[in-house]
């Protein structure tokens, strides 16, 4: 029979005030948490401490039954440990990472007159791997640009020397077409093939220098011998390579082997890019998606990112570019540049991460429309300071031109997108001549009154289009419905954008760029189309009824019921005497008939 696991409180007062990683467990023995502390009591208590203002860190304490932890030498061990336990274990409450695909490398075999190529698996058998790298383009690019300066080898013979002596192999077609030397013939050296291959290191790794010094001497040796055709391939080659280069180099050149990390971030993730340097140039450039479980902190995620991107790229650059602080132990520097070119190089790394993200949420919209709604929702949120998501917004528009016709439309947006067939319009009926706050409190009050009579649901957020007045009108309405307070409403005036709460003396501004004002931006036009439509529909109907109506006997009842037979005024002209009085009855139809005949 097992041991009773003794209660949280003697757990907690068990643990050690040192460095580590620390496990929480439920009552199934199914693990649902790790994190990283400096102190592990002092850590671990703050849980078990405090209310959380977090829904899922509420939930995630009433379930643990067990703790365990693992004391390290340093924060930057357990940050380690931290990262690989989350990626084993896979708690329901980390972070979660989905990347299982495997990267392509580039190889150097272990071998005499070694072979370069392209893998993705990574065998200990003393070969040299380069990367991995985050597209197979980026490593097909590269090895063509290899293939195109020097003359390797593709055969996998094995061309020891006694073999070579003996003269088992022959030369192949690569060798005619002028892509290989024939070392299986002994036509070249291998002092003079492992050359090559060491130049190839330096053009990996990103330095350039030394190979084109290399193909400039060769070039202008074979000048000066009259070898002009072969001085032009060594020219076409120098080409290539500064091309190359110069498609890669974009910081100063004195940046030498740094790791860059930048973080972009929304309410559900965060997306972390990584550039590495080397003599100046990008030689790598990733970025990977974290999924938030537990509201974590842009630093947090920006932290354990960079330690997973560094064992995957297995980076051991001392030196880091960071948008944020963060702390990944002494033994590495790390930056937040405030100007210049290092500055610069994280700006480019924030863009290639706004960048993906960017592209992930159009993929979203296609493969998991649900995934991106509920993001979209939770940053509405967040942003607009809810206390629900607003998965049914309304928003309301007064259109009265020149004081004529005041009529009012409600638009419908359920989950981020227009519910058209909820759409509803209003005419103005209890305010006289043009008055937006008193029309903006009546369509409020009606709209609201229908549906707690109707027992439908209620929105989650209520915009008016206008400033103070027309919100403060809203509120009104709302007050006399008993809904104050059940339902969010602000008001967004038409040039700034500024957003207005009730009783709250300073406007809300959002990020132009931002989803969340963009639905708002885009609620608030349609509410504009929409309105705008009926009221010139009112018009229209109206000017038409005055046309019939100048007809002597004739008076605005049986216009609007002929208008809404017919349609227009050419049908009735074009009526039959007999159809018209199946609708206002053979005297009046007389009237209209005779009236369209004289004229």
């Amino acid at each position: 029979m097992s041991n009773p696991i003794p209660a949280i409180e003697v757990q907690i007062k068990t643990l050690p005030s040192g460095p580590g990683v620390y496990q929480y467990f439920d009552k199934k023995g199914k693990i649902l948490y790790v994190g990283k502390a400096k102190n592990l009591k002092k850590r671990v208590s703050s849980y078990f401490n405090k209310n959380h203002d977090s829904y899922r860190i509420s939930v995630m304490v009433k379930k643990i039954v067990e703790i365990r932890h693992i004391v390290v030498a340093s924060e930057t061990d357990a940050l380690l440990l931290e990262n690989n336990l989350i990626k084993k274990h896979q708690p329901r409450f980390n972070i979660m990472l989905r990347d299982d695909k495997t990267y392509p490398w580039l190889c150097i075999k272990n071998e005499r007159f070694p072979r370069v190529f392209l893998t993705r698996r990574v065998i200990k058998d003393g070969s040299e791997y380069f990367g991995p790298y985050p597209s197979l383009k980026t490593v097909k690019t590269l090895l063509g640009l290899i293939k195109g300066l020097y003359q390797l080898r593709t055969c996998k013979y094995d061309l020891a020397k006694e073999k070579i002596d003996a003269g088992k192999y022959k030369v192949c077609l690569e060798y005619h077409l002028g892509n290989c030397q024939g070392p299986c013939e002994n036509l070249q050296s291998e002092e003079d093939y492992n050359k090559q291959i060491e130049a190839i290191r330096k053009i990996v790794k990103g330095n350039f220098k030394d190979s084109l010094q290399d193909f400039k001497n060769q070039m202008h040796q074979l000048a000066e011998e009259m070898k002009f055709e072969e001085a032009q391939r060594i020219k076409n080659k120098i080409d290539s390579l500064e091309n190359y280069q110069a498609k890669s180099t974009v910081v100063n050149p004195k940046i030498n082997n740094v790791d860059v990390f930048s973080i972009v971030s929304d309410e559900s993730y965060g997306y972390v890019n990584f550039l590495q340097i080397s003599h100046g140039a990008i030689i790598r450039s990733h970025t990977i998606e974290l999924k938030k479980k537990l509201d974590e902190s842009d630093q947090e995620l920006l932290a354990l990112g960079a330690v997973e991107l560094r064992q995957r790229f297995n980076s051991v650059s001392r030196e880091i570019f960071t948008s944020i602080p963060i702390d990944l132990g002494e033994a590495i520097e790390v930056i937040v540049p405030k100007l210049g070119d290092k500055k610069k190089i994280v700006e480019l790394s924030e863009r290639n991460a706004k960048y993906f993200r960017m592209e992930r949420f159009k993929t979203m919209k296609i493969v998991d429309p649900d995934r991106h709604v509920n993001r979209l929702m939770a940053q509405m949120k967040k942003d607009l300071r809810l206390s629900e998501e607003p998965r049914h917004i309304e928003c309301f528009d007064n259109s009265n031109i020149q004081g004529s016709n005041p009529v009012a439309a409600c638009v419908v947006f359920k989950n981020g997108k227009p519910a058209k067939k909820e759409y509803r319009k209003f005419n103005i009926k209890t305010v006289e001549g043009p008055d937006d706050f008193a029309s903006m409190e009546e369509v409020v009050y009606r709209r609201y009154r229908r549906l707690l009579e109707e027992d439908q649901d209620l929105p989650q957020l209520i915009i008016v289009d206008g400033g103070k007045g027309q919100l403060s009108s809203g509120v009104k309405a709302l007050e006399r419905l008993d809904l104050r307070g059940k339902i969010a409403i602000i008001g967004i005036a038409k040039r700034l954008e500024e957003l207005f709460y009730p009783g709250d003396k300073y406007p809300l501004y959002l990020d132009k760029k931002t989803e969340t004002l963009k639905i708002i931006q885009q609620l608030r036009n349609e509410a504009h189309r929409f309105g705008i439509t009926f009221h010139r529909d009112q018009r229209s109907k109206n000017a038409l009824g005055t046309e019939l109506e100048e007809i002597q006997g004739i008076g605005e009842k049986t216009a609007i019921e002929l208008l809404k037979e017919f349609r227009s005024v050419k049908r009735i002209k074009e009526a039959k005497k007999e159809d018209l009085a199946k609708i206002i009855g053979h005297a009046k139809a007389e009237i209209i008939y005779q009236h369209y005949q004289k004229s």
